[in-house]
């Protein structure tokens, strides 16, 4: 749900005539607006479209059939394991070849239930789910938080932003900042060269696809030496775009990059 303007007023009073009246005239303005909300607007679930009782939830059907991903994985990538093998434990992929980041984790697996979940973000223009989104992804990247410096969102370029009209990875991102308390940091890793969709290409691919599409801002380059960074994107598939976004974010001076998702392919 995203926070009404009116509770700005509560913020404006409370400066003047105290924090109490101030966050109790906010509270009521905020609920009456909520309210208002969800009278023009019933509450739909995000999956399916069936009324729920707020804004941003799931129906108990669509809820049941997601996948949540959760420990036993491998320490790397995340992939999910049976059974527990012990925390340090490499998955097959990974024991081949380590990954660029340092772990990655991911909400959801990615399948036909959650795949609707994520088209109505990224095409469809539901927004309404993103404050939740967050949440998940704060829990499933609760190893991170005690040591990370920055948030960043996988960058979306120019002509891409213009023809979508918001970047997913961004909101996404915004998100987990507020529910953190971490800074995010949107326009430090920038996409400097247009690349065609990676959908439908193989894994090759699409690592060719990427590689060397990155840049970091030369005014921001300062602030990324030394520091651990926690990479958002909507969906994991191979793992090309986060790989090259690492090796850009490392190449200038990140310590540590790990990446959560809200998704991820197995």
């Amino acid at each position: 749900m995203v926070e009404m303007p009116m509770a700005n007023i509560g913020r404006r009073l409370g400066a003047r005539f105290g924090a109490g009246f101030g966050a109790r005239f906010g509270r009521r303005l905020d609920h009456g607006g909520r309210v208002f909300l969800d009278a023009l607007l019933p509450p739909q679930c995000l999956c399916c479209g069936a009324m729920v009782d707020r804004q941003g939830n799931l129906c108990a059907p669509c809820w049941s059939g997601m996948r949540f991903l959760e420990p036993p994985c491998c320490r790397a990538c995340g992939f999910p394991f049976p059974y527990d093998e012990g925390a340090a434990v490499l998955c097959g992929a990974c024991s081949r070849r380590q990954p660029d980041f340092d772990r990655a984790r991911a909400v959801l697996a990615y399948d036909d239930r959650s795949r609707t979940l994520m088209l109505r973000l990224k095409h469809g223009d539901r927004l309404d789910g993103v404050p939740a989104f967050g949440q998940w992804l704060a829990r499933a990247g609760a190893e991170f938080w005690a040591e990370a410096d920055l948030i960043l969102p996988v960058p979306l370029h120019r002509l891409r932003l213009i023809s979508r009209r918001y970047n997913q990875a961004a909101l996404l991102a915004h998100a987990v900042s507020r529910a953190t308390g971490l800074p995010c940091q949107p326009q430090l890793l920038q996409r400097s060269r247009a690349t065609a969709s990676q959908g439908g290409l193989s894994r090759a691919g699409r690592h060719r696809n990427v590689r060397g599409a990155f840049a970091v801002r030369e005014a921001d380059k300062a602030r990324l030496k030394g520091s651990h960074v926690v990479l958002i994107d909507d969906v994991f598939t191979t793992g090309a775009t986060v790989s090259a976004c690492t090796r850009t974010l490392k190449r200038h001076g990140a310590a540590r990059v790990d990446v959560l998702t809200l998704a991820r392919v197995l």
